[in-house]
């Protein structure tokens, strides 16, 4: 289809919805890593599934007090518990499932940090710098494979990390019970440079309507976590709000 001034609204989306057929949830917690969450791995599998997506990045907490009493092997088993459950039931629901961690560094309160890109060695290092703070762990660890997102800004009690140790932050988050500011999270990023936004429902709970409300669209099915970081930092993705609106990062 040509793009011209006599093309509608409507014939634009549907070109969209050619060239970007894939659905990806960036933004998902799973019971019973994430403990703020009430959603089971098949309960995810079956609601994201019957949803119409391709894809649920499972991006559980990471954080130091979760592995209390733990031995780092034993706590990098129970993180993986939830994704591997999840990938388990994957031709059961036609459903594709990546690994992603947001961690929290000890000594910088509230703040959160998406790791895409993320496998059993990437929370193995990570783990190491859980008491530490972010300039520490983005000083010492390359993540040339991965993207380091801060998560959701502006929300209250959340400071905003130097630009310089992101590769972008979650623009449209889009959990209903946070205030995430997300007009000044987009602002944000232009005003920083930070050429990687991204979208999520992060999605928790059962009872508050927000499964599936954000998504990022693809033109490709990525094969793992660090495909999917590659067309994070390719930018040709669009997002998707409300199962319905399409938005163009």
């Amino acid at each position: 289809m040509e793009i011209n001034e006599n093309v509608s609204k409507k014939e634009i989306k549907a070109l969209l919805d050619t060239l970007y057929p894939y659905k990806i949830e960036l933004h998902a917690h799973t019971t019973p890593v994430s403990r703020c969450s009430q959603i089971t791995p098949e309960e995810m599998a079956k609601t994201y599934s019957s949803l119409g997506y391709h894809a649920v990045v499972i991006s559980n907490h990471f954080i130091g007090y979760m592995f209390e009493g733990m031995s780092k092997e034993e706590a990098i088993d129970y993180y993986m518990k939830d994704y591997e459950d999840c990938v388990s039931l994957e031709e059961k629901y036609n459903i594709k499932f990546y690994l992603a961690a947001e961690i929290r560094f000890e000594k910088q309160g509230c703040n959160d940090y998406l790791i895409y890109g993320c496998d059993r060695s990437v929370l193995s290092t990570a783990y190491e710098y859980l008491g530490s703070d972010v300039e520490t762990y983005r000083k010492e660890v390359k993540l040339e494979n991965s993207v380091f997102i801060q998560a959701h800004p502006f929300r209250d009690g959340v400071f905003r990390a130097d630009p310089a140790l992101l590769d972008g932050i979650e623009t449209f988050n889009l959990h209903p019970g946070q205030n995430s500011r997300i007009g000044l999270a987009a602002s944000y990023s232009k005003e920083c440079g930070l050429e990687i936004m991204t979208a999520g429902s992060d999605f928790h709970h059962p009872d508050k309507k927000h499964e599936g409300v954000g998504a990022i669209r693809t033109k490709t099915l990525p094969c793992d976590s660090f495909e999917l970081a590659e067309i994070l930092k390719s930018g040709d993705y669009l997002f998707e709000v409300g199962g319905n609106s399409i938005v163009l990062p």
